[in-house]
């Protein structure tokens, strides 16, 4: 899928914007906090109906704003165009329409528009709890299979009755909390068996990144660690009751699912370098690219590299320019304080791109440009 023209109203600290973009590189170049990452959150917003960073839509709005407006039009391998929209007012829903017509539920247009985004905020795949590596997974895996999204709402609602029948005084209904307990089961084991699927096939392509981008300097592992694996999750949901009634939440279930990450052996978390950290998360997005690409409707994903140069060495770098500037990759968004960067990347790639400025929440038109079409035409 390629973003043909994105249209922003009052996102964030973006005023007013509408940009005709490259089908291959557009590139967004600024000091920090000038706007550059909130051009890609929008073209985030437009793929996941949320934002990458701002916890709730009032955020979004652009201060002493009160409505904001994001639209893009998209064209897929065929031509075939959509049209996405999304606008909020303060203090009211937000409406989510494809071609005009709105969505009854917005989990249906997630899987429309595949993406991955990398940032420095993934380090908190690395850094942070299990919430961030669970998070991961379910971005990717609810942009090919529609079935687990819907899973994954069952589960938590499960949950959520369960804890809510463990923190009351009284003894809860037995009937009932078996009931969502037969809940939690049934969808955790869904969601399971799919995370289990996905880790299982990314891992060779991760690791085969990993080592280009790395020299073939260090090794590195994934394994993907659940209750699920202790037998039946029903029986392993039940057999702490009595903890979980003395907590007052439920600590088994595939909630607690969680990814060890490891480079030479040891924890990437406690022994990994901040080139090494970077390197492992970007491999590991850009190992989950090549995944979408094979799964979510079989379209390239739209690729956002949100500042990822930062700490890494001119080799890996290098190695990263050359990845992503292949052919497998389609349409691709990068923002960086640093012009030499963007300059290396487009040195080796013969494909169409842009180039605009940032400042102050204004782009400030087209600062770059080559057009691979009209080369060829003259």
């Amino acid at each position: 899928m390629i973003l043909k023209n994105l249209s922003i109203i009052n996102y964030k600290n973006i005023q007013e914007t509408s940009l005709d973009l490259s089908p291959k590189i557009n590139c967004f170049i600024g000091n920090n906090g000038m706007g550059k990452t909130n051009i890609l959150d929008a073209v985030y917003y437009l793929s996941f109906c949320k934002s990458h960073s701002a916890a709730t839509d009032s955020q979004i709005v652009r201060h002493e704003a009160e409505f904001f407006v994001v639209e893009g039009r998209y064209a897929d391998e065929e031509g075939n165009e959509e049209q996405i929209y999304c606008g909020m007012k303060r203090g009211t829903r937000k409406h989510f329409k494809r071609n005009g017509k709105e969505y009854k539920r917005l989990a249906q247009h997630i899987g429309l528009i595949p993406l991955i985004s990398i940032s420095p905020s993934d380090n908190a795949i690395i850094d942070g709890g299990s919430e961030a590596r669970r998070r991961m997974m379910d971005i990717v895996i609810s942009q090919y299979r529609q079935d687990y999204l819907e899973s994954l709402v069952r589960y938590n609602t499960a949950l959520q009755q369960r804890n809510a029948l463990l923190k009351m005084e009284e003894e809860p209904d037995s009937a009932l909390m078996e009931l969502w307990e037969e809940e939690m089961a049934r969808e955790g084991e869904r969601i399971f068996a799919a995370r289990q699927d996905f880790v299982e096939r990314l891992v060779p392509a991760f690791e085969e990144i990993y080592r280009n981008v790395s020299g073939e300097h260090e090794s590195v592992a994934l394994t993907y660690v659940s209750h699920c694996q202790r037998g039946p999750l029903l029986d392993v949901i039940r057999r702490d009751r009595n903890k979980d009634r003395a907590v007052g939440y439920s600590l088994h279930g595939v909630h607690r699912d969680d990814i060890e990450m490891l480079i030479d052996g040891f924890p990437l978390r406690r022994e990994g370098s901040q080139g090494q950290t970077k390197t492992f998360v970007i491999a590991l997005k850009l190992a989950q690219f090549g995944f979408l690409r094979e799964t979510a409707a079989k379209t390239a994903p739209i690729l956002l590299l949100d500042d990822i140069f930062d700490k890494l060495d001119s080799k890996r770098v290098e190695q990263i320019v050359r990845i992503v500037s292949g052919d497998r990759y389609g349409q691709i968004f990068i923002t960086d304080t640093n012009r030499d960067h963007l300059d290396e990347i487009l040195r080796h790639s013969d494909h169409d791109y842009r180039i605009f400025s940032v400042v102050d929440g204004v782009v400030d038109g087209i600062v770059g440009q080559y057009d691979r079409k009209v080369v060829e035409d003259v």
